[in-house]
C-alpha cells in the first residue's frame, strides 16, 4: 500500500511537473484567470501539500474545492475532491475564465492558520498522456491514437487563432471608435477656441469703437 502511494504521488509530481503552484491558506479562497477559447476541453490537475514538508501537518484530510466561472461569471462547474485530482470541463464561450480554489478546512479560523501548497497543470485540448496503456496496443492502434491526438491539436489550434482573431477584431474596434471620439473632441476644442477668439476680437473692435480710439 505504502508503495502504491509514492507511485501515485511521483506520478502527481511529474504531470504537475510543468505546471505552476501557490500558497493557500487554510480556510482560504484563491482565483488564476485562463484565456479560453470556445467549445474546449480544460483538463487541471492539482495536488495539495503542506508548505513546509517538514513540519507537522494539522489537516491531514483536507481537500480541495474548485470552482470555474466562465467570462460571464457563471459557475461552470463547482465540485469538492481530495488532496490531488483531476478535474475537466468544456468551455462555452470565449474569454477569461475564473479558476478558484478552496480547502475543505472546518476548524474554526483562529485555528484555522496552516499554510498550503497546491500545484495546479491546467492543459487545454484533449491530450493523451497514457503512455503505459499505448505500450500494450498494436503498432495499428498507435498510430491510429497518434492521428487523432495530432487532429485534437490542430483543432485545438484553429479554436484558439479563432479566439485571437476574435480578440484582435474587437481591439480594432475598440481603437477606431477611440480613435473617432478624440477626433470629435479635438474638433470641438477648435470650435470652441476659434468662437473664443472671434467673441474676443469683436468685444474689442467695439471697445475701441466706444472710447473712438479707432
Amino acid at each position: 500500500m505504502a508503495l502504491r502511494q509514492i507511485g501515485f504521488l511521483l506520478q502527481c509530481y511529474l504531470t504537475l511537473g510543468a505546471g505552476m503552484y501557490f500558497m493557500l491558506g487554510e480556510q482560504e479562497v484563491k482565483c488564476i484567470i485562463e484565456e479560453i477559447p470556445e467549445d474546449t476541453l480544460v483538463t487541471g490537475h492539482f495536488l495539495l501539500e503542506p508548505w513546509d514538508l517538514k513540519g507537522v501537518s494539522h489537516s491531514p484530510h483536507l481537500g480541495v474545492t474548485v470552482t470555474v466561472r466562465d467570462p460571464n461569471h457563471e459557475v461552470v462547474m463547482s465540485k469538492r475532491y481530495g488532496k490531488s485530482a483531476k478535474f475537466t470541463f468544456t468551455s462555452h464561450a470565449s474569454g477569461q475564465h475564473y479558476f478558484c480554489f478552496q480547502t475543505n478546512s472546518t476548524r474554526f479560523a483562529v485555528f484555522a492558520g496552516e499554510k498550503l501548497k497546491l500545484h495546479l497543470d491546467v492543459q487545454m485540448g484533449e491530450f493523451s498522456t497514457d503512455h503505459q496503456a499505448d505500450k500494450t496496443k498494436d503498432s495499428m492502434e498507435i498510430l491510429e491514437n497518434s492521428l487523432r491526438h495530432l487532429t485534437e491539436q490542430m483543432v485545438y489550434i484553429t479554436r484558439q487563432q479563432e479566439y485571437q482573431r476574435e480578440k484582435e477584431e474587437l481591439f480594432r474596434q475598440i481603437s477606431e471608435s477611440t480613435n473617432g471620439k478624440v477626433l470629435w473632441w479635438a474638433v470641438v476644442q477648435t470650435a470652441i477656441l476659434l468662437s473664443v477668439g472671434f467673441w474676443q476680437i469683436k468685444r474689442l473692435k467695439d471697445f475701441f469703437i466706444e472710447k473712438k480710439l479707432v
